[in-house]
């Protein structure tokens, strides 16, 4: 059955069940490998010094922004595809092996041109072993498009906790051997080489290659669209690090970097996997006939409901965050941190727009918001790295609400949905978080300094957390009930969205998740 039939025979209850469970699988097993992850993450924090995440920034600029053209917008014409059969997969998988083999040997090429740009010849090695990244890429893109096309994540939930459990695993084996910088680069490498495997056994990737590409202009095309869009969220996402590598220290660039890590987790970790789900089901729907604006402000308002607390919180409580979880030799990076935190919420708005367009074909409206966010990042990092780490962070400041601004007055009118809907959406989780911020404001005031960072850290994360949960309890209940509704519903029940948090992919820690 195509997805065009599915989304005219299939009823409300079960292509709500089918959502449901999908984002249940993709979510949730995100969420436990992302927890194994941090874990991990925090020790090898500990083991490490920031100078080897200085490194390893670096390298990443490369790394992220090739891994950004590696194809999988190629897989994702599947999806959207009415109908799909063994020659289209022959040729996406072609494309994909075609595309990834001459990224491979592209960063090869450019490992001793970036060792030189940035004057550090560790560089260049670290370039060289990553580039076996791009040989799993084909094994994970083409499997996750097919089970996706099907909204099937049970699979890619199993391959996403073991691949994580494997990676953790390795990066903390060789940060505690003392392999330094290297613990970074090999855990990713292992886990992606895992999630390949499990990944084109679970979607049964028998298929050969299929090289005559006679007959895919409009995968190609689509594909191509995207790529494109990507290019221009590279030069978006990776510009700071680029410009900054010859200005900062090693050791500056890791704090800098280390920060906008950890600023970016939500975003960057969450978001994305439930845009996973979200992308077919707004395709779906919009096959169906269905207009895409409820379900979008929908999605935002939870969105915002979860991810506004936590990066305000952040902000208020950054001192004593980094010093209790990270150690006294990253202390450096919380004033970063506060400050990078502050804008996050905006950007996660920012990401979830790009199904609602993509889902419906309106592939040039997320080529003229990826353009309009190369100019204004990129320009804002180039004046703002002269002030510091700290400039970089008030580019920020400017840059996300700008682009957030142009994407809404492009993104709004095709779904029909009213700006003033939008805002009234937003407005109980703003609000209550300004409420948080007063309470923590004044509790931070009152409490003496010889208490220590862990008892302030927990009064001011309690005290915060009740506060937002209070305020929106008491002030809008009936968001609270819809939430708990959404939770405790049961498969056989409608589903009143079509996706509850999608988004994008966001900037990563490293490629190969």
């Amino acid at each position: 059955m195509t997805m065009r039939d599915a989304a005219e025979h299939d009823a409300p209850e079960g292509f709500g069940a089918r959502v449901r469970k999908a984002l249940a699988w993709r979510w949730g097993s995100q969420l436990v490998a992302q927890f194994i992850t941090w874990g991990s993450t925090i020790m090898v924090v500990r083991l490490l010094e920031p100078s080897d995440y200085g490194l390893f920034a670096m390298s990443q600029v490369i790394v992220t922004a090739l891994h950004f053209l590696n194809g999988w917008s190629f897989a994702s014409s599947l999806i959207q595809a009415d109908r799909v059969g063994d020659r289209e997969i022959g040729q996406v998988f072609a494309l994909l092996l075609l595309t990834n083999g001459l990224l491979a040997a592209a960063q090869l090429a450019l490992a001793p041109i970036v060792a030189d740009y940035y004057g550090q010849p560790e560089v260049g090695r670290l370039l060289r072993v990553q580039a076996l990244i791009f040989l799993a890429i084909p094994f994970t893109a083409l499997p996750t498009a097919l089970l996706a096309r099907r909204l099937e994540f049970r699979s890619q939930g199993i391959a996403n906790l073991v691949s994580a459990a494997v990676a953790a695993t390795t990066a903390l084996a060789l940060a505690w051997y003392g392999f330094g910088v290297w613990a970074l680069i090999y855990a990713p490498i292992a886990g992606i080489a895992v999630r390949a495997v499990i990944m084109s056994i679970a979607a049964r990737l028998w298929v050969r290659p299929v090289f005559d590409l006679r007959g895919a202009r409009r995968m190609i095309g689509f594909g191509g669209a995207l790529t494109l869009c990507q290019l221009f969220w590279i030069i978006q996402s990776q510009s700071d690090i680029f410009i900054a590598g010859r200005v900062f220290s090693v050791y500056e660039l890791g704090l800098y970097s280390e920060a906008l890590f950890l600023t970016l987790i939500v975003t960057g970790r969450f978001i994305p996997p439930l845009n996973d789900v979200a992308f077919p089901a707004y395709a779906e729907l919009h096959k169906a006939g269905r207009s895409l604006g409820p379900y979008f402000e929908r999605t935002m308002q939870s969105v915002l409901l979860v991810v506004t607390p936590i990066y305000i919180g952040l902000a208020l409580t950054a001192p004593e965050a980094i010093l209790v979880v990270f150690g006294e030799k990253w202390t450096g990076m919380a004033p970063i941190v506060s400050g990078l935190a502050i804008v996050m919420p905006l950007m996660a708005v920012q990401i979830i727009c790009s199904p609602t367009c993509t889902a419906t074909g309106k592939e040039g409206i997320y080529l003229a918001t990826s353009i309009a966010g190369a100019i204004l990042f990129a320009g804002s990092f180039f004046i703002g790295v002269q002030f510091g780490a700290q400039g970089l962070v008030r580019a920020w400041w400017v840059a996300a609400p700008l682009l957030l601004i142009f994407t809404l007055a492009l993104t709004l009118p095709q779904i029909d949905l009213p700006l003033r809907r939008l805002v009234v959406a937003a407005a109980p989780p703003v609000l209550a978080c300004l409420a948080m911020v007063g309470v923590v404001g004044g509790l931070r005031l009152a409490l003496p300094a010889e208490i220590g960072p862990v008892a302030t850290l927990a009064l001011l994360g309690t005290a915060g957390a009740a506060t937002y949960a209070g305020m929106l309890y008491l002030v809008w209940p009936d968001i609270v009930r819809q939430s708990i509704a959404m939770i405790r519903r049961t498969p056989a029940d409608p589903l009143p969205t079509a996706a509850a948090t999608p988004a994008p992919a966001g900037r990563t820690r490293d490629a190969a998740e």
